[in-house]
């Protein structure tokens, strides 16, 4: 029915007959001409229709935006002075010989080009949504991103193997999605929240060079950058060790960039997560913001302000400053405005000193709290922080993850502010980093045990597995992350392989014999049969796609996402079903008027 995709007719096809079909995205009456403009997925052409061709110029009189229709016409050049230099067909239009209307439309629930539209209604009309060229591209480009990823592990003897996704529930760190068996009744199958124990088993299995671009289930509280249902690049393999794991997918992700975007990310620095919490309270800091902590909590201990002692005295307590270059100008609105946006993350105020005159000591100074902060920790917080005259001086005080938490976040907040970027305090473009040596286990305070960082299958740093029995807390694991502009678009490790290391890690988590092998059992009697060093990672392809595209939201990169309540608007998912789906699978709601009766 077509020749050629509409944004694909150029100059080079002057002087001939084409056939294209497409959508009007619109129709303009010049007094007696008609003009089309026709698109799809590939972009725009113009579409002249004179009246002396009566019967195709009475359909174009009749044709409105979206109808679908099908021309043929002469490709010539457009007349002087209406060259459209933004357009690949922008030198060229086609003169309409014949127009069909394929399939007329009603009128359309807004304006394709409307930019102000809410996300509700995009989401609902998500067919009409997917028309505007923004999506196109988005969707174009992660095709791309996909077909790049395939063909550089194809390149380095990575095979595409499918794992189930129905499976059983473990312990990975979030809700599972559960299935309910009709054929095994009061039985449930889980939705993979990862490929992570197939992967493995995959190894153990000799594929020895494993990847696949799989859907991933977790039911969890959504941001703009969750879905209940996600994209992950999963990759394993077998006889490489951390540093060849990296330098291997961070070639991958440079080739990508590279070849889609035209983009080189440049040298990735390697940072140990213990130094990224330090600096940046983050383990994804994004490098861009030209901004770090100062710890100030052994400066702190003696000082008659309890709001920075009593942390600085206390376990598991942290004193910090963050020091805003040319801060001094912020208004009183402004700080009370930081104040409320700590406050979020679970700080209970913000404390704040502006530096006027450095040279005249306290009197330079300007803050409620100076009085309650004697001279040597007030000449330490100059110096550590480097203050100078102009500068304004934040400070976090409370636990450690309160703190690192409410003041990582208000970094962000002002290195990406106009503010921040008029003063420098931000520097533009792609800033990757490694983040490594994460802890294997942190502590659950309400749980009163040692729960894994990322899963209970990580590696840890040899000569560490000693410290399981003794201090759980001091172990450090093989597990790295990539991280892009505060974004971790990946991470992984190296993964146990040897049972009695595997025994270690489970008794520092407190799960018996029993309970593992209930749990995990199919993995750990594969484990027996000679399996192989093994580690991989996995890679967010939503997040990737959106961080190319510059989208806000990760849903502007999936073609039917869900809502941030796990709702899909364009098909009303989820939705009741009738007693006799229920029947079926031996299941009966405690509220009868959620049932749908059939």
């Amino acid at each position: 029915m077509r020749s050629h995709y509409c944004g694909l007719v150029t100059e080079a096809l002057m002087g001939q007959t084409v056939s294209l079909c497409g959508w009007v995205n619109r129709r303009r009456d010049h007094g007696g001409v008609i003009f089309i403009d026709l698109r799809d997925r590939e972009g725009y052409v113009q579409v002249v229709c004179d009246p002396d061709r009566a019967d195709m110029f009475k359909t174009a009189e009749g044709v409105r935006n979206e109808f679908c229709v099908q021309i043929e016409g002469l490709v010539r050049a457009r007349p002087e002075g209406t060259v459209n230099e933004a357009l690949k067909s922008g030198k060229i239009e086609v003169l309409c010989h014949a127009l069909t209307v394929l399939n007329p439309s009603v009128t359309p629930p807004f304006q394709l080009d409307d930019d102000n539209l809410s996300e509700t209604t995009r989401l609902t009309h998500r067919v009409l949504d997917l028309r505007r060229p923004y999506m196109q591209n988005n969707l174009m480009l992660r095709y791309r991103v996909a077909m790049e990823t395939r063909k550089f592990l194809d390149a380095n003897g990575f095979i595409d193997i499918e794992t189930p996704m129905l499976t059983k529930s473990t312990p990975e760190g979030a809700r599972d999605y559960l299935v309910p068996s009709r054929v095994n009744e009061g039985q449930f199958f889980a939705l993979p929240q990862s490929p992570q124990l197939f992967k493995q088993l995959l190894m153990v299995a000799g594929f020895d060079r494993y990847y696949q671009i799989t859907k991933c289930f977790r039911d969890e509280d959504l941001r703009a950058d969750r879905q209940p249902e996600f994209t992950q690049i999963d990759i394993e393999t077998s006889f490489m060790g951390e540093q060849d794991i990296r330098d291997l997918f961070q070639g991958m992700i440079s080739s990508i960039f590279k070849t889609v975007l035209a983009t080189d990310l440049g040298e990735f620095p390697v940072m140990a997560y213990a130094d990224a919490m330090h600096r940046y309270g983050s383990d994804k800091p994004d490098l861009r913001v030209n901004l770090e902590f100062t710890e100030l909590t052994d400066v702190m201990a003696d000082v008659d302000f309890k709001v920075f002692s009593a942390p600085a005295t206390t376990p598991g307590g942290r004193v910090v400053a963050l020091r805003i270059p040319g801060g001094s100008e912020m208004s009183r609105g402004e700080i009370d405005g930081y104040t409320e946006f700590v406050k979020i993350y679970g700080a209970k105020g913000l404390a704040w000193i502006k530096v006027n005159d450095i040279a005249k000591g306290r009197e330079g100074l300007q803050s409620p709290i100076i009085k309650n902060i004697h001279d040597a920790a007030m000449a330490e917080i100059l110096k550590r922080t480097g203050a100078q005259n102009g500068d304004l001086i934040f400070f976090g005080a409370d636990k450690a993850k309160i703190v690192n938490d409410s003041i990582g976040a208000l970094r962000l907040k002002v290195g990406l502010s106009a503010f921040g970027k008029k003063a420098g305090l931000f520097t533009a473009g792609w800033k990757p980093l490694w983040v490594v040596d994460f802890p294997m286990f942190e502590f659950d305070e309400e749980g009163q045990r040692w729960s894994a960082v990322h899963h209970p299958f990580t590696a840890p740093k040899d000569g560490h597995e000693d410290w399981m029995d003794t201090d759980p807390g001091k172990c450090i694991s093989k597990a790295y992350d990539m991280v892009l502009n505060g974004w971790e678009l990946g991470g992984g490790s190296v993964r146990i392989h040897r049972a009695e290391v595997q025994s270690k890690v489970f008794n520092a988590l407190k799960i018996g014999p029993e309970e593992a092998q209930q749990k995990f059992g199919f993995l750990l009697d594969a484990l027996q049969y000679g399996a192989p060093p093994h580690g991989g990672l996995a890679f967010g392809l939503d997040r990737i796609v959106t961080m190319m595209t510059g989208a806000e939201s990760i849903r502007d990169v999936i073609a039917f996402p869900k809502t941030q309540r796990a709702q899909c608007l364009l098909t009303h998912a989820p939705s009741p079903v009738d007693e006799k789906q229920l029947r079926e699978l031996h299941i009966r709601l405690r509220n009868a008027d959620l049932v749908k009766v059939s």
